[in-house]
């Protein structure tokens, strides 16, 4: 596809990004993901933060369930520092913009586009496709609704979500050329740092996953010190001594990403951590980390768990995130109604 001819976009920065509440949150979600959303909101860019509960639906829920997570991961976002009075926090399902959006988009994007997600591809492997949801296949339209309903210029994103934010601007892109308009930006991906994509502690090849049978396989924002502390001393690792530079993690998985969390944790690079550890065995590193991971993670945890002892409040922050994206997010897709045609006699 080939990008419209544009005046320079003159948009305001604003970042978007969310979390699926379809699990618990892991070491990998905070690395990833709210560690950055922390960073991005204290350099005072507008920024906007969503547990995108319909995404969860795209495979089934259990109803308690998912208010449960809802409200889990909404404590595990402020637990680590956004600040729902600085920060847009709310739940996708709150703001009917996201869902109208997804229509509009679902009429732009074309099936081969879809077909070719590589996560649609992963999660339907030796599958019967056919009896995956129209939701889980329509999935990327959706993401894009999520970020487009609000004109986000920026997404921080892990490596497996690249693919689907190449779409989104796919479908900005067309929309944009179809209408003869210059509407809605062309999204940049913000993907930086150790922790960007951090991996099992059981497979050095695979992500850390909160869908993963074993539970040893990822540090929960939930557990506590001891459980922290025994799964990173039992992380798989191999018999090598850490190298002398990073050319020599380029076969080890599992230890390259011992090495990237601790950096992350850290906030070093993955250079300096092996500078430091230079010839180390791993009876020696692997203590080291994971008492870094609970001094880090410990504060955290404990203010989560304040937190869910007053489901209302939270509950009440959403509800006051949720009015404040719709008040940003309603005019745009009030917008995109008027250019694509459609009679509005009344705004919802």
């Amino acid at each position: 596809m080939s990008e419209p001819v544009q005046t320079p976009q003159t948009f305001p920065t604003r970042i978007f990004s969310g979390i699926q509440p379809s699990g618990g949150l892991t070491l990998g979600n905070y690395l990833g993901a709210l560690k950055r959303f922390v960073q991005k909101q204290d350099e005072g860019i507008e920024t906007v933060y969503c547990l995108v509960d319909m995404h969860a639906i795209t495979v089934w829920q259990d109803p308690a369930r998912l208010r449960q997570q809802t409200r889990e991961a909404a404590a595990g976002f402020i637990a680590a520092g956004i600040d729902p009075a600085r920060s847009i926090l709310f739940n996708q399902s709150q703001v009917t913009a996201h869902a109208e959006l997804a229509w509009i988009f679902n009429c732009v994007a074309r099936m081969g586009w879809m077909g070719r997600m590589t996560q649609w591809k992963d999660k339907t492997a030796g599958k019967n496709a056919e009896a995956a949801s129209l939701g889980l296949f329509a999935y990327p339209a959706l993401m894009a609704a999520d970020i487009l309903a609000y004109k986000a210029t920026h997404v921080p994103v892990g490596e497996d979500q690249k693919q689907h934010l190449e779409l989104t601007r796919d479908i900005a892109i067309k929309f944009n050329n179809d209408y003869g308009v210059n509407f809605f930006p062309i999204t940049e991906p913000v993907i930086e740092g150790a922790g960007t994509r951090v991996m099992s502690l059981r497979d050095g090849t695979k992500k850390m996953s909160k869908s993963d049978p074993s539970d040893q396989s990822r540090i929960n924002l939930t557990d506590d010190a001891d459980t922290i502390s025994k799964k990173f001393r039992k992380a798989k690792t191999d018999s090598e001594p850490l190298p002398s530079d990073l050319d020599g993690l380029k076969d080890r998985p599992d230890a390259r990403n011992l090495v990237n969390v601790y950096a992350a944790l850290a906030d070093m690079t993955p250079e300096a951590v092996i500078a430091d550890y230079a010839g180390a065995q791993f009876g020696t590193f692997k203590p080291a980390l994971a008492d870094l991971a609970v001094a880090k993670l410990s504060p955290i945890t404990t203010k989560m768990s304040h937190l869910m002892q007053d489901p209302a409040e939270i509950d009440r922050i959403l509800g006051e995130g949720a009015d404040r994206a719709n008040a940003i997010a309603r005019p745009i897709v009030d917008e995109v109604y008027d250019i694509i045609g459609m009679i509005r006699s009344r705004h919802v």
